[in-house]
Formats: structure tokens, C-alpha cells, sequence
């Protein structure tokens, strides 16, 4: 377990203000190939800790596994939202992250008052957020909402695996990696790949890269290849 441990500072200072329930937002699945975009909600109590809480990235998977139901029964609520491949394909990543914000925020079962996000973008827009950068090493909220969202989108990875042979999302969680490379070189994207994405361009068995890249050829614009057969 590495770093200093995230404070309640910031929530201390919203809940002296009035505000009753403060959510930490946090995401995980942005940069990967494969698998959806998560972001978890987390609302935790004034008087009680849980030991050992981090940023999801300063932590061993085992030890977010073994935080995971501590973090979990310690909320005072929590939800987690997704968009999927298709969703992110759709609307791409901002609109995507909006999706999965909202999804998570009305799965909670109680209305923010503040909202908490780590960085600089507010991705949230209702008026209530306050952007923390470093927001997922400093404040315990979002700490926790990144424990809860990483360790549900790597179960659902771990749970594609058998279904989704020689992609190793077991181990990368759809994430870039080079055996993830070599499984699109021979097998093409899978469904649960985000086919929009720039790395399936030049892939043999791609249908999609090789409408674009025939496009391409022909001197046509590769984002209306789609409407050429």
C-alpha cells in the first residue's frame, strides 16, 4: 500500500456548510480497448473510517479486492454506473462519462447536495460539484468511488474472459497491452471492443477498417465509409 492516505477534509468543510450528502465520483475504463466506462459513487459518514483506503492506482489488485466490501459496507450509499463499448462508440468519451456520471448518481438512492470530482473537468453540470485535482489520492470520497468502480469493472473483465479467448482480459482488463495487440491482429475487435477507436484502423479482420480503409483509397472521406457498400 503506497502514498498518504486521503483526507475528509474536504467533506468536513461542505458538510459545516450544510450540505448532508456529499458524493465522491471516480472513473476508470477511459484508455481502454475493450470493456465499458465505469465511474463509481460514493457517500460516506462523518464518524467512521476505513484503514487503508487509496486512489484504485496506488493500490494492488488483492488489496482493492480486500477493501472492496469494507469500502462497500462503510458508504452510506454508493452505486456504480457504465456506459458501453457501444455507448462510448456512439457518443464518444465526454458524452459517455456524462452517461456513466448520471447513471451512478441516480442509482444511489439519495439527491446529492455536492458532488466531488477529481481533476478538471466537471462532467457532472449540476451546479453542485466541486473539481479536486488529484481529487483520487487526497480526497477519501473519491478514493472510495475509485476502489468501488475499479474493482467492478475488473469482475466483469475477469467475467468476459472465458467468452473472449486469447484477449487475456483477465489479466488487462481491456486495457492496451502487447498480447491484447497480438489477439486483434488475428481474431479482430470482439464485441465488447470499442470499434470507433483508432487501433482498430489497420486491423486485417476488422470490417469496419477495411470500409475505411478502402475509403481511404478511393479518395472518400473514412468517417462516411459506412454508407458505401
Amino acid at each position: 500500500m503506497r502514498g498518504k492516505a486521503p483526507s475528509l477534509a474536504v467533506e468536513r468543510e461542505l458538510w459545516a456548510e450544510g450540505h448532508d450528502v456529499v458524493v465522491g465520483l471516480d472513473e476508470v475504463g477511459k484508455g481502454a480497448w475493450a470493456g465499458p466506462l465505469t465511474i463509481g459513487a460514493a457517500v460516506l459518514p462523518p464518524d467512521r473510517r476505513v484503514n487503508g483506503v487509496r486512489d484504485s492506482k496506488a493500490l494492488t489488485e488483492p488489496e482493492r479486492e480486500r477493501l472492496y466490501g469494507k469500502v462497500a459496507g462503510w458508504c452510506r450509499a454508493w452505486a456504480v454506473g457504465h456506459a458501453s463499448p457501444a455507448e462510448c462508440d456512439a457518443l464518444g468519451m465526454s458524452d459517455a462519462q456524462r452517461l456513466a456520471a448520471r447513471r451512478a448518481l441516480d442509482a444511489l438512492g439519495v439527491v446529492p447536495t455536492a458532488v466531488l470530482l477529481d481533476g478538471r473537468w466537471d462532467f457532472v453540470g449540476a451546479g453542485t460539484t466541486r473539481l479536486i485535482v488529484r481529487g483520487d489520492a487526497t480526497c477519501l470520497s473519491i478514493s472510495a468511488a475509485s476502489v468501488l468502480a475499479k474493482v467492478t469493472r475488473d469482475r466483469l473483465m475477469r467475467g468476459l474472459a472465458d467468452d473472449h479467448p486469447g484477449f487475456d482480459f483477465a489479466a488487462n482488463k481491456g486495457y492496451p497491452c502487447p498480447r491484447h495487440k497480438v489477439a486483434l491482429r488475428g481474431q479482430g475487435p470482439t464485441a465488447v471492443h470499442r470499434r470507433s477507436w483508432a487501433f482498430v484502423d489497420d486491423l486485417p479482420w476488422s470490417t469496419d477498417a477495411r470500409l475505411r480503409a478502402l475509403a481511404r483509397l478511393e479518395g472518400r472521406d473514412p468517417g462516411q465509409a459506412s454508407l458505401f457498400g
